[in-house]
Parts: C-alpha cells; structure tokens; sequence
C-alpha cells in the first residue's frame, strides 16, 4: 500500500536579477541556504532522518557541478550519512525533483526527502570544447552556458534547434496572441507581485540569503503598464511581438521543499501544508517547448480526479506571454483569474532549475493560506516537456 505524500514546508531564496542582488553567491551556496532554512523552520527534525536530497539544476557546468544537491547537503551541515542526487530536466528540474521525492516517499523508501532546485544563470561559465586533433592552427570558441542551445548536434533537425523566444513569437503566431495580450499579460504579473509584497503574501515562503542585502524579489517592477510595456523592441523577429518586457527575465535563486510520509510529518513536527496527489509529464515538438504544460495539467487532473473547475489556485511558469497565453487558450475551463495570483515568472524571475520548485512553493503556501482547495503547478520545458503537479490542502 502506497503512502500518502505531504509537503511539510517549502522556502525559497528571493529571486535576484542577472548580475545583481544574488550574482555573488554560488549556486552550490545558494542551494545550501535553503536546505539550512528548511531544517531550521523544522526544529523537531533530526538531519539524520532526511533520507535523501534531491535537486534540480539545469546547468552544472559551472560552481554548480560534482552534483550539486550533495554539495548542499554537505554545506549545510546535514550529516555525511544522507545522501544526495541532482536531477536536469532543464527548466522544470526543480519541480522534476520534487515529483522524484513525492514517489521516494509514495513508495514507502523514506518518510523524509528534501528537495529543490537552483540556479545561478549569473555565474553560468564559458566552456571550450576540446579539439577534435592536437595542436590545432584555428581559433577557438568559448560557449556561454547560460542559456539555450550550445555545442549543437548537426543531426539535430534545425527547426528543433531556434531560440526560446522564437518558439514563442511560433505560439503568438498559431495562437493568435497580439503584442497588446502579451503586453497586458506581463503587466498583470508585476502588478500582482507587487501587490503580493505589499501585502505580505511571501513572507511565509521567502528566506533571504545571508550576506547579502536582497529581501525581495529583484525583478519585479511597481511601476510597470502595458503602456510602458509596449514601447519596447522586439526582440527576436522583425516586426515581432516578443519583447524583453513580456519574457521572463534571467536570474539566480534556490528553493527547497521538505516532503514526508505522515509518520514523516510526526518527526519533523509538523503541520503539512498540502498534500501531493497527482503528478504529469508529457512532450511536444522541441519548437513549440511552450504548450509542453497542456497534457501534462490534464494528465496530473485526470490521476487527481479532478477538473479544472475544481481548482482555486494554479501557478503557471510564465516563460514567456506568449507561451502562457496558448496554454491558458488549451484550457478554456480554466479561470484565469486563478493564474499566477502572487504574479509569475516575468516579474519575479525564471531561475532555470530552481523554477519549478518555486512556483510549488508559493501554491503550497497560497493553499495554505487560502484554508485549503486544490492546486495545480505546472511549468514548461525547453526542447519540448512539460511537469505538472496537483496539490491538496
């Protein structure tokens, strides 16, 4: 018999702007800090009972590399008896983690896992190839590793292989999404994350970095309009309507979540927040990685038993505007009112691996805060997948 799987608690990091309020941190430190918090948050939990560590990363290529999720354990002053795995389901490597933990505990190998996710898209390296013969005459090229497509395969069908935001202006295009949707849409995610400082809504979930003087989320803009928003440049097609203003930005920042079994909960001495009922994974052409979210929120529905009537929350990775938009035009049941409540990607960040893991954390703490409802996360992923996840509370 299977147990049931609770998320005891989640915290996150703010999330910092590329080259700014976290840009000093490695990411194996930023991981460590959430890890540190969660124990912390849960006094009653011996380290020595977390069964295992699992986090998401996208990139490894840099400080976060020699698997990333041990490094944090270990920084964090865990004992060397548990153990640590790091998991790259590129932009969903975070919620990816968590879905890995929830089945570790489902399947009754643990009542404690920790997991998470991390990024650091500001200290992402440059790495050069070896030459395929000594001593070559030619020059060589350092590949920045902080985003999309590098070292390509020439096998790779080039259509697979454009960037994020041409797949988006790809969307906007079937779709139908105009310049002003998308310029609205991202107004929308400021203003309610704005509005979710304002109000105290994260302070549940945020714990800042030490050393550094960041307290919120860096990228979230007060004063943001579709007005504003639409006198900026395309920035990926001629005569587009992709903008820097309706993508999600780049940044640096960490989650974790604490999952138990209800004997779990009991060790650390704590109240679950929701419940994990339900997961999804499904897969589209690489070219459109951004509707990647549509079956896998209609698989993790259908194994809750539950439509989308039934949900009062849902957070929703918003890649890009466009991208959210053609998901939410595939879920016409949906209320969007009901999306990105504490706003989305595009004003508070879209730290690769650490995303999928943050936006679970603020469902959890909404549901929390609401008294209870269902809850769906679910996020998009490059080169075509999409995760999602359906809570309880």
């Amino acid at each position: 018999m299977s147990n049931e799987v609770y998320v005891l608690d989640a915290v996150r990091t703010p999330v910092g702007r590329y080259g700014k309020g976290l840009a000093e941190v490695r990411p194996d430190d930023l991981a460590a800090h959430t890890v540190r918090a969660l124990l912390d948050r849960s006094p009653d939990l011996d380290p020595a009972r977390v069964c295992d560590v699992l986090f998401g990363d996208a990139n490894g290529a840099g400080e976060d590399n020699r698997n990333v999720a041990r490094m944090a354990a270990l920084l964090a002053g865990l004992p060397t008896s548990v153990p640590g795995a790091t998991v790259n389901r590129l932009c969903g490597s975070g919620l990816e983690a968590v879905i890995e933990a929830s089945r570790f505990v489902q399947a009754g190998d643990g009542d404690v896992v920790l997991a998470g996710g991390v990024e650091s898209m500001s200290r992402a390296p440059w790495v050069l190839q070896k030459p395929e013969r000594a001593y070559p005459r030619g020059h060589e090229t350092l590949h920045s590793t902080t985003l999309g497509w590098r070292m390509v395969n020439p096998e790779m069908p080039p259509e697979w292989t454009i960037s994020l935001g041409e797949s988006a202006e790809i969307l906007a295009d079937r779709y139908g999404i105009t310049r002003a949707d998308q310029d609205a849409f991202a107004a929308r995610s400021h203003e309610r994350a704005a509005a979710a400082w304002r109000d105290g809504l994260f302070a549940d979930e945020v714990a800042p970095v030490p050393g550094t003087e960041l307290t919120e989320d860096e990228g979230v803009r007060t004063d943001s309009s579709p007005e504003k928003l639409g006198k900026l440049k395309p920035v990926f097609r001629s005569g587009g309507t992709v903008t820097a203003g309706n993508s999600s930005p780049m940044n640096d920042g960490a989650a974790a979540v604490l999952l138990g079994s209800e004997r779990g909960a009991e060790q650390a001495g704590a109240e679950p927040l929701a419940r994990v009922v339900s997961r999804g994974v499904a897969a589209v052409d690489p070219d459109v990685f951004g509707i990647g979210p549509v079956e896998a929120a209609r698989t993790a529905l259908e194994r809750a038993g539950i439509g989308w009537g039934d949900l009062s929350a849902v957070e929703l990775n918003e890649a890009f505007a466009a991208q959210s938009l053609a998901c939410l035009a595939e879920w016409p049941e949906l209320d969007p009112e009901i999306v990105n409540q504490r706003g989305g990607a595009i004003a508070i960040g879209h730290p690769l691996g650490a995303s999928g893991a943050r936006i679970l954390t603020t469902l959890a703490h909404q549901l929390r805060r609401a008294g209870g409802g269902w809850g769906l996360a679910a996020i998009c992923i490059g080169v075509g997948q999409g995760l999602a996840v359906v809570l309880h509370a």
